[in-house]
């Protein structure tokens, strides 16, 4: 039993080096299945690997399961409507400290009036009452320039009119308490009648002046909230600048977005606007990564106008037209939020965003301000982006197009590590001689798949160790080949395959124990060998879609695999010639074998047409022992006639009795035809009983997984022949 033991990423853990041979290990099955090297390499970039020593590597589809757990866990953790509380609560806030403050003057202009002022300190916004100017010590406030215009909003100021206290008696100190008090009650009103609705009183507020400082300075750190929303919603980190600009400043923003606008116009009319003269009037607006081409700029863009569009849409019906009229006119001049307005309709008529747009289910309990809830979008955004390029690079995409940098903000250095490792995979495999470029794809190399067929041929005789059917090899002793394990007297002309614990043993037993040991040529004994045959085989494959729907296909792929590499590596003075057929039939050479597919476009198992073209890659051979293995799951259903295939099922008697023709010519010719079938049907039995009748060779009834076993070994057994030295 193996036991695996998980612990937290925290960086020391080490993801160990990848094996050229076993990611081609790894990649061979989905090879041998579908025929196509590419869609294997995307299927193990999909779904990762596990070394002979048990670690696994992970693939693109277990990134997608984290990073989809990442969203999820997300989602279970905010309460993004707690945005609008958190701006209601600022703002209840503010207006509670400014009735504060305004009953706190009613009370003081309503207090004990003696001729004088009360004794004691005062607050600067009281100063400002008694010299006869509103308080908010006497500045209009920062969020609206409109905050100089008086009478506006139903809030106007007072101005001038009352004498310094100090420098009059008790009627003036009764006149200054009076308008302080009508001051008060009438802030007191506006407050009072503010509309119910959190934009509507922001927005009438923009123009009200504060008599608490510190209510003041908590709206105005409310509207710079809105402000950069509004403003990165188009673009990114430029709030600061456009806060703290000067008028000739603004003036040469709005001149940017203006321009920017034009560009977009012009490429919408078809044109290939001048971004580098843009870009070397405005770059230094765009930070320290400014972007190279205006689709960049573009994407860019629209990426932040998604984040806000995406609050929006994830926010309840009401809430979202509440921040809709939050937002609304916050970027502080008419004429730069005009600009902004043409600059989002020109970059939707350019580029639709609503591939961009997504509606976020967020069910938790955390609360969240504007700020973290902008923040919050632009992650989850981050998110759909990289679920974008792992899926387009699961379906054939370029991995280099995965982001990773943001792949490890979002998901930690491990993920990074994997994502290094998968993109390695070609690097290693090309390296190790494996495969190589072809075009805008990769093939194998000789190398890689000889490769292959060891770990076909290894597949098979691990079970052949495994199951009863491989004690059936029989070795046959004779003069020259293969050693065996038994011995004999050496005879002259032997292989000289000296045993020298029995040619001692001899000496012993002839002359005694006695040093030192003396042999004579009696003595010597030499294990005996095998007599090999030299053998010519087709094998015949059938690559009717039958196969492949009955499972077969990838069986007698891998077999021929096999075959040729236990051939070329153990028996080279053999020649062998795989034909695949269906319709019609072909050879196939020995580096086409890993990309062969069965064919669906046809109809028809021509064993007639193949037969005829074994025959005559055999008739090369004039010595040794030629024979034909064919493996097949049905009776023939086509037969060639004057160049064409002739399909029908059932089959016709006329293909039968054309293909049994080629069997008979065979036979004549001394070929030996060793069927392997797959199937047992009625049809396929009577077929292959005639063929075993007239050819005299041997039939075997097997399934997919015993095919290999039953194909090698009976090659094997009969390479060898009788040839005992005497």
């Amino acid at each position: 039993m193996v036991a695996f033991r998980y612990s937290e990423w925290d960086g020391t853990q080490e993801i160990p080096a990848l094996e050229a041979d076993e990611l081609l290990e790894a990649l061979s099955d989905d090879l041998m299945n579908f025929g196509d090297l590419q869609h294997a390499m995307r299927n193990l970039l999909q779904r990762g690997m596990r070394d002979q020593n048990g670690n696994r590597l992970q693939g693109l589809r277990d990134l997608l399961q984290q990073l989809r757990q990442q969203r999820r866990n997300q989602l279970d953790k905010y309460n993004l409507s707690s945005l609008m509380d958190d701006i209601k609560k600022r703002l209840d806030e503010v207006l509670e400290m400014e009735r504060g403050t305004i009953n706190k003057r009613m009370d003081d202009a309503m207090g004990p009036q003696d001729g004088a002022p009360q004794a004691g300190p005062q607050d600067n916004s009281e100063q400002s009452a008694q010299s006869g100017a509103p308080s908010q010590q006497g500045q209009p406030s920062s969020s609206s320039p409109r905050a100089q215009q008086s009478g506006q909003s139903g809030e106007s100021r007072e101005q001038g009119g009352a004498q310094q206290p100090g420098k009059s008696g008790a009627g003036d100190n009764d006149q200054f308490a009076e308008m302080l008090k009508n001051i008060a009650n009438r802030k007191k009103n506006f407050l009072s009648n503010l509309p119910q609705d959190v934009p509507g009183a922001v927005k009438e507020l923009q123009n009200y002046e504060f008599m608490d400082p510190e209510a003041q300075h908590k709206f105005t750190e409310l509207m710079d909230m809105l402000k950069k929303a509004m403003t990165e919603t188009f673009f990114k980190d430029m709030y600061d600048q456009i806060a703290n600009m000067s008028p000739e400043d603004m003036a040469r923003m709005k001149q940017m977005v203006k321009d920017l606008n034009q560009m977009l116009s012009d490429r919408l009319a078809g044109g290939e606007p001048d971004f580098q003269k843009f870009m070397d009037k405005y770059g230094d607006l765009f930070g320290d990564n400014p972007p190279k081409t205006l689709d960049e700029l573009v994407a860019r863009m629209q990426g932040q106008m998604a984040q806000m569009q995406n609050l929006l849409d994830s926010l309840p019906g009401d809430m979202r037209q509440q921040l809709q009229d939050l937002l609304q006119d916050k970027v502080g001049d008419a004429d730069l939020q005009a600009e902004l307005r043409e600059l989002q309709m020109n970059m939707e008529f350019l580029s639709p965003m609503r591939d961009m747009r997504n509606q976020y289910p967020f069910r938790g309990d955390e609360d969240v301000d504007l700020n973290e809830a902008m923040r919050l979008m632009d992650q989850m955004q981050s998110m759909d982006d990289i679920e974008r390029q792992l899926e387009r690079t699961q379906y054939g995409g370029d991995i280099d197009e995965i982001d990773a940098e943001k792949l490890k903000e979002l998901l930690g250095e491990e993920a990074g590590e994997t994502l290094d490792q998968l993109k390695k995979f070609l690097e290693i495999l090309e390296e190790a001689g494996l495969v190589r470029k072809k075009g805008n794809t990769y093939e194998l190399t000789p190398r890689g798949t000889r490769k292959i067929g060891q770990k076909a041929l290894g597949e098979i005789y691990s079970s052949l160790k495994k199951d009863s059917f491989g004690k059936h090899a029989v070795k046959d002793n004779g003069r020259g080949g293969e050693r065996a394990d038994d011995t004999k007297k050496y005879e002259f002309g032997d292989p000289f395959h000296l045993a020298l614990d029995k040619t001692i043993m001899n000496s012993l037993q002839r002359e005694g124990a006695s040093l030192p040991v003396r042999l004579n040529k009696d003595d010597f004994e030499v294990y005996r060998s095998e007599q090999l045959t030299q053998t010519a085989t087709v094998m015949m494959v059938d690559l009717s879609w039958s196969m492949a729907l009955r499972g077969s296909f990838q069986a007698a792929k891998k077999v021929a695999l096999a075959l040729n590499n236990l051939i070329t590596s153990q028996f080279s003075r053999d020649s062998l010639y795989i034909i695949g057929f269906s319709a019609y039939a072909r050879e196939l050479k020995a580096e086409e074998l890993p990309y062969v597919r069965w064919d669906e476009s046809v109809l028809g198992t021509n064993m007639h047409h193949a037969l005829m073209l074994a025959q005559n890659l055999l008739a090369k051979h004039k010595s040794g022992t030629r024979q034909i293995i064919m493996i097949s799951d049905g009776e023939p259903t086509a037969h060639l006639e004057r160049g064409r295939s002739y399909f029908a099922y059932p089959p016709s008697p006329i293909t039968i009795r054309e293909t049994l023709k080629e069997v008979k010519r065979a036979t004549t010719k001394g070929i030996t035809i060793n069927t392997f079938m797959l199937d047992r049907n009625y049809y396929l039995k009577e077929f292959v009983n005639q063929v075993a009748k007239i050819n005299k060779g041997r039939v075997f009834y097997t399934t997919p997984d015993k095919l290999g076993q039953y194909v090698l070994v009976d090659y094997v057994q009969n390479k060898r022949k009788d040839v005992r030295g005497q």
